[in-house]
């Protein structure tokens, strides 16, 4: 049986079992965010004062419905805060997170997952400009109407995803995903997104010892070069496939939801990501490599469900 490929699932409460557990987790997390932070020019003190408010906002949320008489002193005894500094720092307004994806993101993922916008090998339709369905003008207003068709198309252009040939006065898809080259804030806004709900969905099955969210992965050592590159097309091809399903099913579940007067107060997030490093021990001295392989001698089993 293969030494090193091992599979993770979301059963992960066991992960917390003494303070130094938490820290190493704590430095793993961080580590990343620090490393962002120095790339943008954030100093410590910038993100000491970000974590701050955090605590005080997250320590008065764990206290809903109590009375304000005392608020300062309960979230400064939790945090560790000092009350002068808590009491500054509830006064801050909350900064709203946004969580529904850009409207240009729903147009790209309908036209290239609705049946009316695809071809007969199922890739997307050139589209014209203007006109009844299938058009992009159509596209857009199923969308929304809320804002123009030419403002929707504006925004494609510029983040470099569709092209537009002015003589046939026809729109075709150059890109098949959502990633704005270029753009750094709706980059960061997708990093927000997308890892602040895939951590809190680790953090809940966590602290609340179930299995609510699915957040499992594959994991590998002992690869080549080679090898990451041919697996990336298999990468894309499973993602292409959860995308063409999941929106035309979501988009209708909406539908219903909408038709049946449901209240409709609930989001989800579904992705799929990749990550691929140079392992710890290839970048290790030399005779560190030579005592692991000495040690493999030994059979082992390191397929775990953790």
């Amino acid at each position: 049986m293969p030494d090193s490929i091992t599979t993770k699932s979301d059963a992960s409460a066991n992960c917390i079992n003494s303070d130094t557990a938490l820290f190493r987790t704590l430095n793993r997390l961080l580590a990343p965010l620090a490393h962002l932070c120095l790339a943008n020019g954030i100093t410590f003190s910038t993100a000491e004062e970000v974590l701050k408010r955090a605590f005080v906002q997250e320590a008065n949320a764990l206290q809903p419905g109590g009375p304000e008489h005392g608020m300062v002193s309960r979230i400064s005894t939790v945090t560790g805060i000092n009350r002068r500094e808590v009491t500054r720092l509830a006064k801050l307004e909350t900064p709203e997170r946004a969580t529904k994806q850009p409207l240009a993101a729903e147009v790209l993922a309908r036209w290239m997952t609705d049946h009316s916008y695809l071809d007969q090998d199922g890739e997307s339709n050139m589209l014209n400009r203007l006109g009844p369905a299938p058009s992009f003008e159509a596209l857009a207003q199923s969308v929304t109407r809320d804002v123009h068709h030419r403002s929707l198309l504006d925004e494609l252009l510029r983040l470099d995803i569709v092209s537009y040939d002015k003589d046939l006065d026809r729109v075709a898809i150059t890109r098949n995903d959502f990633v704005p080259r270029g753009d750094s804030q709706q980059m960061l806004n997708f990093l927000c997104d997308n890892v602040g709900d895939h951590l809190n969905a680790a953090i809940a099955n966590v602290l609340h010892d179930g299995n609510r969210h699915l957040e499992q992965a594959v994991f590998a050592d002992e690869l080549s070069t080679e090898s990451i590159e041919t697996l990336r097309p298999l990468f894309i091809a499973h993602w292409n496939e959860l995308r063409e399903n999941m929106v035309p099913t979501i988009t209708a579940l909406i539908e219903a939801d909408k038709l049946a007067g449901r209240a409709q107060d609930q989001r989800v997030r579904i992705g799929l990501y990749t990550f691929a490093d140079t392992t710890t021990d290839a970048k290790a001295p030399q005779k560190v490599r030579v005592a692991r392989r000495f040690r493999k001698t030994a059979p082992k089993e390191n397929i775990n469900e953790n």
